[in-house]
């Protein structure tokens, strides 16, 4: 299943080839990341088990390997803020060394085109980490806007011709999570906030302390030179030892969404504004972008439909409009009057039982719901409607947590529909006995009764934002 590109042709022209550019990513495209791609990175799909792992962010502490499947992007020069400012949604009035920021850009039309975080080091010295439409696009403006900077591309494992890393990334939380790291530090253990950064000395190296966590606790993500991982690694095991720290492979790690909230990696809105033609044209065909894969019961024949704006993920709150910045106008717009809002979708426990009951009776059986991530598409686009029918949602990632005993989808739900505790029904499965996409099985589709909830739907998750929110933080993050 490829493209059909040839070596030499640009985005733009793929596009121009494809006379229904839904069908084609909904059917005929690789989908660019591990997670929906099994093999592109070593980390293993377990270390113990994924329940383990789930249970052990809550329980005690847990640590992920995050050193392989996220491109970065260092920006360096007297433009460098500039450049971020003059794309990015977010403020930066207050962004300074030791701060790190959830960074997102949008097209002219106030579509989100991809989210970064971005680490500053210095006044001129910035690093991206995640999210390759996001340093795509970044990239493009850096290199065709006359700015003055200097990059350096280190892209994931698997699309990576040096077979290392510029850095290794763990990240760790849970209750125990702050305890490990006091015992890690050497020397004084320095108090940080949430999306700060501090400069420490474990296993006798330099190490980047950020103030991050997935599931509520005091969590942090140890990042360095990536020559300083496996002794790092050991530290941490050595120490968590006491402290009940286990260490998940990439099941439980893609799976922490499910509380967290986090609507990672949106279908790329680059492929319509009339003021992307140029970038099109300067994206290879065999980019990211190119590759990337829709799938779901919702089908759409307009492309717009799968494209998502900062309310639809629930990242609205970093929009600030004290500078300008690609798609500012457009979004101003609609603040006026946002038409939907990110929810978690708790599954019905009956309608899952069926699901699953489906597969061990005659007949085709309904899409088979996989542990503890069930969303098979990298850009997962599910049917949800009202009572009464109305479409009122769509929802994204879908799995299933051990910690909360539930399946849950995060969606983004019109706002009519959007209130805590309202009943709707999601259509599982893909349309006509599934699509052309190889790992999707012949399947039935099938209704499940959700109910709306907030999202972040895990408690502690929310508690941690709420603080954040509550607090001068919020400003650089």
């Amino acid at each position: 299943m490829t493209n059909n590109s040839t070596p030499d042709q640009n985005l733009g022209q793929l596009l121009q080839s494809k006379v229904d550019l839904v069908d084609y990513f909904y059917n005929d495209t690789k989908a660019p990341h591990v997670k929906a791609r099994a093999g592109l990175t070593p980390v293993p799909f377990e270390n113990l088990n994924w329940v383990v792992e789930q249970n052990a962010w809550r329980q005690a502490a847990v640590m992920f390997d995050q050193s392989h499947h996220m491109p970065e992007l260092f920006v360096r020069g007297r433009d460098a803020l500039r450049l971020l400012r003059n794309l990015g949604v977010n403020s930066f009035a207050k962004f300074k060394p030791g701060v790190a920021k959830q960074f997102i850009v949008c097209n002219h039309e106030g579509y989100v085109i991809g989210e970064s975080l971005v680490y500053c080091h210095s006044e001129e010295e910035f690093e991206m980490v995640s999210g390759m439409p996001c340093l795509n696009w970044v990239e493009f403006n850096a290199r065709t806007g006359g700015y003055d900077v200097e990059l350096l591309r280190d892209n994931h494992t698997a699309a990576n011709p040096s077979g290392r890393r510029v850095k290794f990334r763990f990240g760790m939380d849970g209750p125990n999570a702050a305890k490990i790291f006091a015992n890690l530090v050497e020397g004084d253990v320095p108090e940080i906030k949430f999306f700060h950064t501090a400069k420490v000395r474990i296993a006798g190296r330099d190490v980047m302390a950020l103030r991050h966590g997935m599931a509520g606790h005091q969590g942090v993500e140890l990042s360095g030179d990536y020559e300083d991982g496996p002794a790092i690694r050991e530290a941490m095991h050595r120490v968590g030892k006491e402290f009940g720290l286990v260490e998940g492979g990439t099941l439980a790690y893609f799976s922490t969404v499910a509380e967290s909230g986090w609507m990672a990696s949106p279908f790329p809105a680059v492929y319509t504004d009339p003021g992307l033609k140029a970038y099109r044209d300067w994206l290879p065909s065999s980019s990211w972008e190119a590759n990337a894969q829709l799938g779901g019961s919702f089908y759409s024949e307009n492309i717009y439909d799968y494209y998502m704006t900062p309310w639809d993920l629930g990242v609205d709150g970093r929009i600030r409009f004290d500078h300008d910045f690609i798609g500012r106008e457009a979004l101003e717009a609609k603040a006026q009057k946002p038409e939907r809002a990110r929810r978690t979708l708790i599954w019905n426990p009956d309608d899952v039982d069926s699901i699953m009951r489906s597969l061990l009776e005659p007949g085709t059986p309904c899409k088979m719901l996989r542990m503890p991530t069930a969303a098979y598409a990298f850009q997962q686009y599910d049917a949800v409607r009202s009572t009464d029918g109305k479409l009122a949602a769509r929802s994204n990632f879908v799995g299933y947590s051990s910690n909360e005993r539930k399946m849950l989808s995060l969606a983004s739900v019109d706002l009519e529909h959007a209130e805590p505790g309202t009943e709707l029904v999601l259509t599982w499965g893909e349309p006509n006995g599934g699509s052309r996409k190889p790992h999707v099985e012949p399947h039935r589709q099938c209704e499940v009764r959700v109910t709306v909830a907030p999202a972040p739907y895990a408690d502690t998750v929310r508690q941690i934002k709420h603080n954040v929110v509550n607090s001068d933080v919020i400003a650089a993050a």
